[in-house]
């Protein structure tokens, strides 16, 4: 191991950044989108991930400086990403994803829909959650990159944008947040 490499928080350092970067792409590859509405099964596991990766980050350092460096890396990489998400819309829209247009003017573009995995009941549901009555009131019904849904009528006058959980059948499918 090189000499540099050797000092305790230094390795802390390079063991939280390793470990977020493996939270984020995992979270990405298995369709956690946002985490604003948790459910049980949700939190369960966030508590039991943070709880395995731990002693990935601070390795045998349990004290108290070793834990304040794991925090203060995992702030400092968090906000760096966050400024490197805002300047790269590819990089962005490569982790979060992008905006799906799911209705325009009262038609349902079907490809979206099977895209985001929302069925045609939780699009209805959806939708009379936002106050209108059917998709042909609609103009237009956007699945927004932080999985909030927003609904636009009455010729694009009336915006309303709510955060959605739908149940649909064996699996717990959350418009905010498209949880699959």
């Amino acid at each position: 191991m090189p000499s540099f490499l050797q000092n305790d928080y230094l390795q802390i350092i390079i063991r939280c950044i390793v470990v977020y970067f493996f939270i984020v792409i995992a979270i990405r590859i298995f369709g956690k989108k946002e985490l604003a509405q948790l459910s049980v099964i949700d939190l369960v596991f966030i508590l039991l991930i943070s709880n395995s990766v731990q002693n990935a980050m601070v390795g045998s350092n349990n004290t108290l400086n070793g834990g304040l460096v794991a925090a203060i890396s995992l702030f400092i990489i968090n906000f760096i990403l966050k400024k490197v998400l805002y300047k790269s819309r590819t990089l962005s829209e490569f982790l979060q994803g992008k905006n799906l247009l799911l209705v325009y003017k009262g038609q349902i573009q079907q490809k979206n829909l099977h895209e985001a995995e929302i069925t045609l009941q939780e699009l209805e549901a959806a939708i009379r959650e936002h106050g209108v009555e059917n998709i042909e009131n609609v103009d237009m019904v956007m699945l927004e990159v932080d999985g909030n849904i927003s609904v636009i009528s009455n010729d694009f006058q009336h915006k309303s944008n709510h955060q959605i959980a739908i149940n649909s059948g064996r699996k717990k499918h959350k418009i905010k947040g498209r949880f699959k």
